[in-house]
């Protein structure tokens, strides 16, 4: 399947009401995707392992969603394939006190991977524009009114320059960044937040900030419209996948992953000619113990 439609690197608009949040383009094929999907979660497993060895790059994955778009479960289905060693998710909640006392990049820096590795970001720095915005958050911040004391477009614009430096100084420092946006329908997140209303086994993952967040579900839709179009690059691209279908988010998910492992490149050490001389000793002092 071509992953290019649901890329967005600056080359073209992002216009989230036209892109589909459900599998309506694939449902004719799902039987071959989920056979497809399978194989993928193998070949993941594989291109991670390689990837770890050579460890000249790191992976960064940034998750960004509505509530109840299934960032859990497609962290659990497709990050189950590799090699947990190498793989750290990061769990972004409401900033701590602590972080509070810092930039907003801190809790971020502290969770980047080694090289070889890959951070799943279950929402990300993208937070600290989007929330911030929709929440109206500038004036709460502990900061100085230099900072805080000016027009608010003008401080989430600041934020959008400062994440685009971020990423560029990541990418020349030898990261890889892939941005993902679950587009999901407000008619399938009522169905799951009902979900966790009506089934006991989800009673724990409601909240009920979750329907102050539907109230202006509109308007944060816009805002990751706004911070897409603004942030995507051909270095750090957007990827804005259908959610109503956990069954195809996943497979899409997979795909993306495959092509970033394929861009890198990446291939096992290779040893020196007296290290590769040394193999052949030390097998003959294994062999006649």
């Amino acid at each position: 399947m071509d992953m290019s439609r649901f890329r967005f690197d600056g080359s073209k608009k992002c216009k989230l009401q036209d892109i589909p949040t459900d599998s309506r383009d694939a449902a004719d094929d799902k039987k071959d995707i989920l056979k497809k999907y399978e194989k993928n979660l193998i070949r993941l497993g594989e291109l991670q392992h390689t990837f770890y060895s050579y460890r000249k790059e790191g992976l960064v994955i940034v998750l960004q969603a509505m509530d109840a778009a299934g960032k859990d479960s497609l962290i659990r289905h497709v990050a189950s394939s590799m090699n947990p060693q190498g793989v750290s998710v990061c769990c972004l909640k409401r900033p701590s006190p602590e972080e509070l006392e810092h930039d907003y990049l801190w809790r971020i820096n502290k969770a980047l991977p080694r090289r070889g590795e890959i951070t799943i970001y279950n929402r990300s720095y993208y937070e600290d524009i989007v929330t911030a915005d929709v929440k109206h958050l500038m004036k709460t911040y502990p900061m100085a009114d230099r900072i805080i004391n000016i027009n608010e477009d003008k401080f989430i614009s600041k934020r959008i320059d400062q994440v685009n430096h971020f990423e560029e100084y990541l990418y020349e420092n030898s990261y890889r960044i892939i941005k993902i946006f679950l587009h999901l329908s407000k008619e399938t997140q009522k169905k799951r937040l009902l979900e966790r209303i009506d089934l006991k086994e989800k009673n724990w993952k409601f909240e009920k900030a979750d329907l102050d967040e539907r109230k202006v579900f509109d308007t944060y839709l816009d805002k990751y419209e706004n911070v897409i179009n603004k942030t995507a690059t051909e270095e750090s691209p957007w990827f804005v996948i259908p959610a109503d279908d956990k069954w195809y988010t996943r497979y899409i998910f997979s795909e993306i992953l495959i092509n970033t492992f394929k861009k890198i490149g990446a291939s096992p050490p290779t040893l020196s000619a007296e290290e590769t001389d040394n193999l052949q000793t030390y097998r003959d002092l294994l062999e006649n113990e």
